[in-house]
């Protein structure tokens, strides 16, 4: 009992303990955050981990769809998309950002710091987009005319990361992870948690947020190793 009351109410969780303290770094974060705590008040269609899981297929398919767009607009075809080539995707895609939130979702994509957004970045960039717009039914009109397929699959990985984050504080905690995971029933599901956890959390501060859960998710599914392959192949031409 008194172990139940200290959890009702009486001592501070250690979750707790760390949202009150978690401060967003960026103004770009703080909208990502408030985007998904949005996104979260309308619940969550994934069940389980292993229904996220099943779904790996679809999503890898359904990024690859991101390459065609990603192509037309690296204008140059040196396998990335400069900042002046993404203000002409998102004009193109009557994407209305303001001149400084194309040069923040820019740098913040642009994990390798190279001022170009390789294929990758670009997946997470437009997921961002998604997310971002997600209430502006112009948007989406736009969406569905130039990009059919990748709205569901945008829709998943943002399904899965409010699934993940139970809290919806906005970011997934290794907690979260290992207690989804563990509820998949899997044997070694704590050391699967773990791993999966470490690959996602690439700052190192203990708590994910949706930028670096889709980076993870482009890995899971497969999307980084063909990329890779491609670089390779870049760099010895």
């Amino acid at each position: 009992l008194d172990q139940n009351n200290r959890d009702m109410g009486g001592a501070v969780t250690k979750s707790e303990a760390l949202q009150k303290e978690w401060v967003p770094e960026t103004k770009l974060e703080a909208k990502i955050i408030e985007a998904v705590q949005r996104r979260a008040s309308r619940g969550t269609t994934m069940k389980s981990f292993n229904s996220i899981v099943l779904k790996f297929p679809k999503i890898d398919d359904g990024l690859r769809n991101c390459k065609a767009i990603f192509q037309e607009f690296d204008v140059d075809a040196n396998g990335s998309i400069d900042h002046s080539e993404l203000k002409n995707c998102f004009r193109k895609l009557e994407i209305s950002f303001e001149e400084d939130e194309i040069k923040d979702l820019f740098e913040a994509c642009d994990i390798n710091e190279d001022k170009g957004i390789t294929f990758t970045e670009f997946i997470v960039l437009l997921c961002l987009v998604y997310l971002l717009k997600d209430d502006s039914s112009t948007l989406q009109k736009k969406w569905r005319l130039g990009m059919p397929k990748l709205e569901p699959t945008f829709e998943t990985l943002v399904d899965t990361f409010v699934f993940l984050d139970e809290n919806k504080d906005g970011y997934v905690s290794r907690e979260e992870m290992v207690r989804a995971i563990d509820e998949s029933g899997e044997r070694s599901s704590g050391r699967i948690a773990m791993k999966r956890f470490e690959e996602m959390d690439w700052d190192k501060n203990g708590m994910v947020n949706f930028k670096e859960f889709l980076f993870a998710f482009t890995q899971w599914v497969g999307i980084d190793e063909n990329e890779e392959d491609e670089d390779d192949n870049n760099e010895k031409a």
